[in-house]
């Protein structure tokens, strides 16, 4: 069984004495198994990427910008394959892995920009003859942590980044599908990066606790479950690291009396179902204001799920894959089965799907789930699967509270034709990320993404301009050079 390894110091490094198996989720076998790295293998990684610190550091941003035009290059001559690595371990249909893949690559198209994101503020004669300008500094040797649905967007919304603001990176992608992430940090050697610049390291939490640990680590990007969020932000900034770690989520679709239904349900088929639900996006819960919209909603949403296929990632006719796991099958139709002891109504019913073929892998079909009420354990967790609950409710009011009191801020949108409505919930809403009539509003790769309340720990957003904030410090610079001749007497006054 081939073994997934390390990239350290530019190349592959094997550390076999603990290994954990990776699974074609469409199959539910294990057809690889990757090295989970010991406290030495990841010291090593670091040791590495200190090394290479200094050079990397004083390598003009311009240099380091055309590492990452050609890594670009790389990204889209080797699409196809990096998008079969992603459907063999994640599931993940082709036409799916291949948005994912863009959205990575926009981000490295940002991260292009480095000599301009870069440029520090200059101000000339603050005083007599003094100038001052402001700069941004690397951190160091910084650290990302990322989660298994997005094995090649969310790593590239942290290291590209990180490495043209001049910081070398150690990325701990997740064991469950590493190969992708692996193969992305080779094309990085490849398009030229120095050695030790961009290191991988594969394991659990041994490796990610050296990472939080380790004093040489000056900062941490993770993306994950809430619980596991607010753990590393905890443990790294008691380390006296910079942290930002995004959380989960439980994003709502407000649907509005007034919503054309018909756009409303193929948005809400997309972004409830796509990749399995298997997004800190996913849109899980739709809010009807009003029984006439719910009714409406169910109807024509019940209708439109006949036509969806889930299946194996190579057949670009299915709408989406397998889960990631058997035991996350087993959660999400546990989930479904909660809901209905608790008096929810099982619309569509997608627990244990027959897939020809496929009767061992980890499917679960799309599922719609009607009347669930906020008590509800299905409706307080963050399923991470194709289920998408229907709330009813009479007012707009009556729907953004019910968001507003949910403890995850992530994402949320509105269907509705009203501006004066559009305007006023997204003026008001607390959540970090809004979309009005755009289901999945994920920014583009010049904002930046982040939610609030317990979807983000951290100040700031991951990538975009928030990004090059974390992944940098600002030093301020006052300079005066006396005329030739002058000199000045003693002054205890504070200078103005």
């Amino acid at each position: 069984m081939n073994t997934i390894g390390h990239l350290i110091n530019g190349e592959m490094v094997n550390d076999t004495a603990r290994t954990q198996a990776v699974f074609n989720p469409a199959t539910g076998k294990a057809e690889k198994q990757v090295a989970l790295a010991s406290k030495a293998t990841v010291e090593q990684a670091i040791s590495a990427a200190q090394a290479a610190y200094p050079a990397w550091r004083n390598t003009p941003p311009i240099k380091r910008a055309r590492v990452m035009f050609r890594f670009k290059e790389l990204l889209e001559q080797n699409a196809d394959h990096i998008c079969k690595l992603i459907g063999q371990e994640h599931g993940k249909i082709s036409h799916d892995a291949a948005g994912e893949l863009q959205r990575g690559i926009e981000n490295v198209e940002f991260a292009c920009g480095a000599p301009e994101l870069l440029k520090g503020e200059h101000s000339k004669n603050v005083g007599p003859n003094i100038d001052s300008w402001s700069e941004f500094q690397p951190l160091g040797v910084v650290a990302g942590i990322t989660p298994f649905n997005f094995p090649a967007m969310v790593p590239m919304w942290m290291f590209p980044l990180a490495i043209v603001c001049g910081n070398t990176f150690i990325l701990k992608p997740s064991e469950r599908d590493p190969s992708s992430t692996l193969y992305i940090a080779q094309l990085l050697k490849e398009a030229g990066l120095p050695d030790g610049v961009m290191n991988v390291v594969n394991g659990d939490k041994e490796a990610v606790d050296t990472l939080l640990t380790d004093q040489r680590i000056k900062a941490v990007s993770f993306v994950g479950s809430t619980p596991i969020a607010e753990y590393i932000y905890t443990t790294a900034s008691a380390n006296g690291k910079r942290c930002q770690a995004l959380g989960g989520a439980k994003n709502h679709a407000i649907v509005m009396p007034d919503a054309d239904m018909d756009n409303a349900v193929n948005q809400l088929l997309g972004a409830a179902f796509g990749s399995s639900g298997e997004r800190c996006m996913a849109l899980s819960v739709a809010v009807a204001v009003g029984d006439e919209a719910g009714d409406a909603l169910v109807a024509k949403m019940t209708e439109a799920m006949k036509g969806l296929t889930v299946g194996e990632y190579t057949n670009a006719n299915n709408d989406f894959g397998p889960v990631i796991t058997a035991a996350h099958k087993e959660k999400v139709n546990g989930f479904i089965t909660s809901a209905q002891s608790q008096g929810a109504d099982i619309v569509v019913d997608g627990r244990n799907p027959k897939i020809e073929g496929f009767a061992d892998g980890f499917f679960v079909g799309a599922t719609l789930i009607d009347k669930v009420s906020t008590e509800m354990d299905s409706y307080q967790a963050e399923i991470f699967g194709p289920v998408l609950q229907i709330v009813r409710v009479k007012t707009m009011q009556e729907a953004m509270q019910l968001i507003d009191d949910h403890e995850y801020g992530n994402g949320t949108c509105i269907f509705t034709r009203d501006g004066e409505a559009a305007r006023y919930f997204s003026d008001n809403i607390q959540v970090g990320m809004v979309g009005i009539n755009v289901p999945l509003p994920v920014p583009v790769a010049y904002h930046s993404f982040g939610g609030w309340k317990r979807s983000l720990f951290g100040d700031l957003h991951a990538y975009g301009p928030d990004g090059v904030r974390f992944y940098t410090k600002r030093k301020t610079i006052t300079q005066r050079w006396p005329s030739s001749g002058v000199r000045e007497g003693v002054s205890f006054a504070f200078p103005s």
